[in-house]
């Protein structure tokens, strides 16, 4: 399965994935899961905000967003499709595949679930096109408002409700999903973003809890001006304070035992002979807790203020998203982890089983990554490390379906 999709959305200049939501690439993936999920028999449907999800031992709901059946028992199964800029081949695919995997092993051994299963894969989860991770798990939790969903714009100014459209789906389902009422608990396979396991010598692990995490856009406004004729004491240049914010927020971090990373800057106009009018960058700012957490964002938003005032330049400051620290289901990951014999380990990375978790009993599992690298074209797991986590979700089937 990773092969048949490992050519969907790939750069060849970097080697990188860029499956963002709603493009060709993401579209292209939808079809492959509508087709795993009709190839195994299961009842496939697709909400209003574009999760896909795939029933096995339930029908699906004929468009409002709630299967048939009564009683929250469900046992959910998957992850995302869709990947940052340039992204690897594993981080939410592996889930995906990994799923339709574990079950396509438990019929071969002739097991009867004694709940109805279901494998998801979430719209839009890195974020990566309208700037909200996970929106997808948050719409279908109601954790995010639709009227902000459908008002986010891409690069090219357009909104998720023009998108939708363009795509032939209607922004006006967009909200909460009810199917998600008929979860008991939701198990995300995930690849490993670090390596902790390789330190523990485990193929597979379970994850306790999840960093409070969110992105910043810092926003510094100058004059444009001509890069030959200005004199430098002339200037309100808006890069210098970006600049400096920039090398603050790593020390801060670094201080803090924390994260903080600028991924993404905007400069306007953009020319290499002129003085920048302004400067947008994004911060993703990750802390052990929440208090440590919003100490770095704080400290970091002094230092940026300062920056400014030097440059005499404006400062603003927009919360794109925040997510508080998350504790997986204790009694979840304890069960887990005791019948897998498997080690422990927190994430700084954001996922959609954190999202759900304010509204059903989650889990992870975390399969080893030989380098620790992801979001990256380098992003990898050994082919016999997929097989045990294939072996491993087919294991936690057994144990709670």
């Amino acid at each position: 399965m990773l092969a048949a999709i490992e050519r969907i959305g790939r750069d060849r200049r970097t080697g990188g994935y860029r499956r963002f939501a709603w493009n060709d690439a993401d579209m292209e993936l939808r079809e492959w899961f509508a087709d795993e999920a009709a190839a195994r028999g299961m009842a496939y449907e697709e909400d209003g905000n574009g999760n896909q999800v795939a029933w096995l031992g339930a029908g699906a709901s004929g468009g409002d967003g709630a299967s048939g059946g009564e009683g929250a028992d469900a046992l959910l199964l998957g992850s995302h499709l869709d990947s940052v800029p340039d992204g690897g081949a594993y981080d939410g695919p592996l889930g995906v595949v990994s799923s339709f995997a574990a079950l396509d092993q438990l019929r071969r051994d002739g097991f009867v679930p004694s709940r109805p299963i279901a494998v998801a894969c979430f719209a839009d989860e890195e974020g990566a096109r309208f700037g909200v991770a996970c929106a997808g798990s948050r719409l279908a939790a109601g954790t995010l408002a639709p009227e902000k969903a459908l008002a986010l714009t891409d690069v090219d100014g357009c909104t998720l409700a023009e998108v939708m459209r363009a795509r032939g789906r209607d922004p006006r389902r967009v909200g909460r999903s009810a199917w998600l009422d008929r979860v008991g608990a939701f198990v995300e396979l995930h690849v490993e973003q670090g390596r902790a396991l390789v330190h523990s010598g485990d193929a597979v692990g379970v994850a306790t809890a999840i960093w409070p995490h969110g992105r910043w856009r810092l926003d510094f406004s100058g004059r444009a001006d001509h890069a030959g004729t200005t004199p430098m004491e002339d200037r309100r240049d808006p890069m210098p304070a970006y600049a400096a914010t920039v090398v603050a927020a790593t020390a801060r971090a670094v201080d803090a035992q924390a994260r903080a990373t600028f991924g993404r800057v905007v400069v306007e106009p953009g020319g290499a002979n002129a003085v920048p009018s302004r400067v947008s960058g994004w911060l993703d700012a990750r802390a052990p807790d929440d208090g440590a957490l919003a100490r770095l964002i704080d400290t970091v938003l002094v230092d940026a203020r300062a920056a400014a005032a030097q440059a005499r330049v404006g400062l603003g400051v927009t919360v794109e998203s925040a997510s508080p620290a998350v504790g997986f289901d204790t009694a979840l990951r304890e069960r887990l982890a005791a019948v897998l014999a498997a080690p422990s380990l927190p994430t700084g990375a954001g996922h959609d089983a954190g999202v759900l978790s304010r509204v059903v009993p989650t889990a992870m599992l975390f399969v080893r990554n030989p380098t620790g690298v992801s979001h990256s074209p380098d992003e990898h797991a050994d082919d016999a490390d997929c097989a045990a986590g294939v072996d491993a979700l087919a294991t936690v089937v057994r144990e709670l379906a």
